[in-house]
């Protein structure tokens, strides 16, 4: 007769404690898409001046969408017409605000790339890949940079090899240069980092909100080409918090094919109310 063995310990149905389910992170969800609004006309001969602002716009964006930027002023069109390029505009992804003189709210249309510009006396519509303004005016200081030389508070831990590599790539930065990104979510920092960074590098006059997928913050600091790009989810917690040295970070820009894209759906609109 065999002897009897008891199978080892922690092993067979049963043998491992239950799990909890994971907890993720919630991602961002419910990305943006284009869609079509062709709005209803009862009589085009009424809005010709819209309609013809509508064709040199998508003509535009065609050419833009080989580079160079266009600019379209609507302060000479009256309450009717005005209105239908307002509806067929819409609102899209980005938002921005530039302090200055004047202030400027910019909104991006349904068709990206294309940009309702509006302030003290200013009514627009600007086509590329961003409103000039945001790239002339970024780094304005509304606060201003106060560099290394900022009080250091107690707290403040690796924020001076980041303020220093920070001012590095500012300095050095070249037209066309490949962007340089400082993750922050990855790297260990206090509180007192943070507050301590934004004395260094200051605040510049561009903010900006893309609402593509979940919510991205873009602010310019008073640091040439230094912006802060956060990421949040649909909770609104952040879940991507960078530095970026770049002229304008990649997720504000209207790429090329969008702009040809834009150019199409303009006309296919504006077909459709003829």
């Amino acid at each position: 007769m065999s002897n009897f063995h008891l199978p080892p310990m922690g092993f067979g149905p049963g043998s491992q404690p239950e799990e909890g389910e994971l907890d993720y992170l919630q991602l961002p969800s419910g990305m943006r898409t284009y869609s079509a609004h062709h709005p209803q006309v009862d009589d085009p001969s009424a809005v010709t001046p819209a309609l013809k602002t509508l064709a040199d716009l998508a003509k535009a964006a065609e050419a833009c969408a080989m580079g160079g930027m266009a600019s379209f002023d609507l302060s000479h069109l009256d309450a009717q017409n005005r209105a239908l390029i307002a509806e067929t505009m819409g609102q899209g992804e980005v938002a921005m605000k530039i302090r200055g003189i004047p202030a400027l709210m910019v909104q991006e249309s349904v068709f990206a790339g294309v940009w309702q510009i509006a302030g003290a006396g200013v009514d627009r519509i600007e086509i590329g890949p961003v409103p000039a303004a945001a790239l002339s005016r970024a780094f304005e200081p509304a606060r201003a940079a106060q560099g290394l030389e900022a009080p250091r508070p107690a707290g403040v831990v690796n924020a001076p090899a980041l303020a220093a590599e920070l001012l590095d790539k500012s300095a050095s930065f070249r037209a066309g240069g490949e962007p340089h990104v400082i993750n922050l979510t990855l790297l260990p920092h206090t509180e007192a980092d943070l507050d301590w960074l934004g004395q260094v590098l200051g605040e510049g006059a561009v903010t900006i909100l893309s609402r593509g997928y979940g919510n991205c913050r873009i602010t310019a600091t008073a640091t040439p080409f230094v912006w802060r790009v956060q990421f949040f989810n649909s909770m609104d917690v952040l879940i991507l918090d960078t530095f970026e040295v770049t002229p304008m970070p990649e997720v504000a820009i209207a790429a090329p094919e969008d702009l040809s894209d834009s150019g199409a759906r303009i006309t296919e609109v504006l077909e459709a109310i003829r």
